[in-house]
């Protein structure tokens, strides 16, 4: 009987155990295919927003003034103050109009984004009514009362507000402006100055030397409407303070 040998190991098969086929190792290379799409696809996502949202791959270039005519572009753009190469899409778009609203020359303001690198400022700047003389100048009134911007000189075509402080809260300025405001445009080149001490003694000088006594604000077109038929008659003062009782002297 010989000693079995030792130091020799001998491994079977199982017997269900198959090489690995052609089409097992291709879908194995499709799902890894696939898990590297999806991977450099994340991947590029978050480079393509950390670009836009981080650096000045789409920044600031150009800061696009529109609508301004007293104002310089330049002013403008000083009081936005938009940092050149800015992440356009970080901007805070309120702030900005915040800041060019308080323009007192700005009545209103529109931010909007332009891609890929512009801010546009849309300005609509007040339009004066009417000038306040006061010691420093010729104070610019609009339709809402506000006085707006000094000027050294009378503003040529604007008619003077006689008025001792401007405001959007004095009765008296309320009261001028609410008349102004109203006006029909075939009187307009006729008024010289309109004046008030309170809300209820407008008083409107025209060309000739003619004086209209206009009263309050109240009832303004039927006022407008019974001055232009007085008008077409001779005198220096016609009062429309009481519209069905106007008369002419």
């Amino acid at each position: 009987m010989s000693a079995p040998v030792r130091g020799r190991s001998t491994r079977v098969r199982p017997a269900n155990r198959r090489p690995k086929s052609a089409e097992y190792r291709a879908r194995r290379r499709t799902i890894l295919r696939r898990r590297l799409v999806a991977l450099l696809t994340v991947l590029s996502v978050v480079a393509l927003a950390y670009c836009v949202f981080f650096t000045p791959l789409l920044g600031v270039t150009q800061v696009d003034v529109r609508g301004n005519a007293a104002l310089t572009e330049d002013e403008v753009r000083a009081v936005a103050d938009i940092e050149p190469g800015s992440p356009l899409i970080r901007l805070d778009l309120q702030e900005i109009h915040d800041r060019v609203a308080g323009i007192p020359r700005v009545a209103a303001v529109e931010v909007e984004r332009q891609l890929p690198g512009t801010v546009r400022l849309l300005i609509t700047e007040r339009i004066p009514v009417g000038s306040v003389k006061l010691p420093d100048g010729f104070h610019l009134v609009d339709s809402t009362g506000k006085d707006y911007a000094v000027l050294p000189a009378a503003a040529p075509g604007v008619p003077e507000l006689v008025l001792t402080l401007p405001s959007s809260s004095d009765p008296a300025t309320r009261a001028v402006v609410g008349v102004m405001n109203e006006l029909p445009e075939k009187l307009r080149p006729d008024v010289v100055s309109v004046a008030a001490t309170t809300g209820a003694d407008v008083k409107l000088t025209l060309t000739g030397d003619r004086v209209v006594k206009w009263g309050s604000a109240e009832n303004t077109p039927r006022k407008a409407a019974v001055l232009l038929v007085l008008l077409t008659r001779q005198g220096l003062v016609f009062d429309v303070s009481s519209p069905d009782l106007a008369t002419v002297s």
